[in-house]
């Protein structure tokens, strides 16, 4: 979902800083949150850390292709927050893409206003859908595949969408561009048939280890349903 180099430059590359400023108030939002009603602090703190941690390794570590206007990852974000929760999460998405920046990839930080915008929002989003489609009886160790499949597909249709609208705002609706886009989407819908499968994969081996799962590092959601 890194949008590359060129796609929106000039001073069009202005409206990538409002978005993130937009998308940095989500991220409070999210943080606050956590901190008021799951564990507070110290136990965001611990999160974020981990998340941190990950994301930048899914960006560095597991297989990415730079299909038309950006790259395809394997980004978890469902998975993140389910085990992690929103506040945590996006805390984590942020950082970790911002990390990868600056360590590995300087030429993305021109554009890290859109990529994590683009990552953030959808984020927030699929908070929003959990709350229609997970009952607040139900721990996410306890989600159906259905469920997971629909949190899944709302987060990485996000990253489309936002892909495309940079795409677009970018470069306009040529053919060459239209080209380009679809053939990212196309390549990044297949990552809907992977996600819900980590995250049901990842939710057993929480299950079974109900110790672990129940210290801070983790959402109260994750092994208790919501009160």
């Amino acid at each position: 979902m890194h949008i590359e180099s060129g796609v929106v430059d000039g001073a069009k590359i202005v409206l990538s800083y409002a978005t993130a400023v937009g998308a940095a108030g989500l991220v409070g939002k999210m943080a606050l949150d956590t901190i008021r009603h799951d564990g507070g602090v110290a136990a965001l703190a611990v999160r974020s850390l981990i998340t941190t941690a990950l994301v930048f390794c899914f960006f560095e570590i597991l297989p990415h292709y730079p299909v038309g206007v950006s790259e395809v990852h394997l980004i978890l974000g469902s998975t993140l927050y389910l085990l992690f929760g929103g506040g945590a999460a996006s805390i984590g998405l942020a950082l970790g893409l911002l990390f990868q920046g600056l360590f590995f990839a300087p030429f993305d930080l021109p554009q890290y206003g859109m990529n994590v915008t683009t990552l953030v929002v959808p984020l927030w989003a699929i908070g929003m859908l959990a709350k229609r489609v997970i009952p607040q009886r139900t721990a996410y160790v306890d989600l159906k595949y259905t469920q997971a499949l629909a949190l899944s597909t709302a987060y990485q249709g996000g990253v489309v969408a936002w892909v495309a609208y940079w795409a677009f705002y970018g470069q306009g609706f040529g053919a060459e561009n239209l080209t380009s886009v679809l053939s990212f989407s196309a390549a990044y819908m297949l990552v809907i048939i992977v996600e819900p499968l980590v995250d049901l994969a990842v939710l057993f081996i929480a299950k079974s280890l109900r110790s672990l799962s129940s210290t801070p590092w983790f959402a109260n959601r994750l092994l208790k349903p919501a009160t």
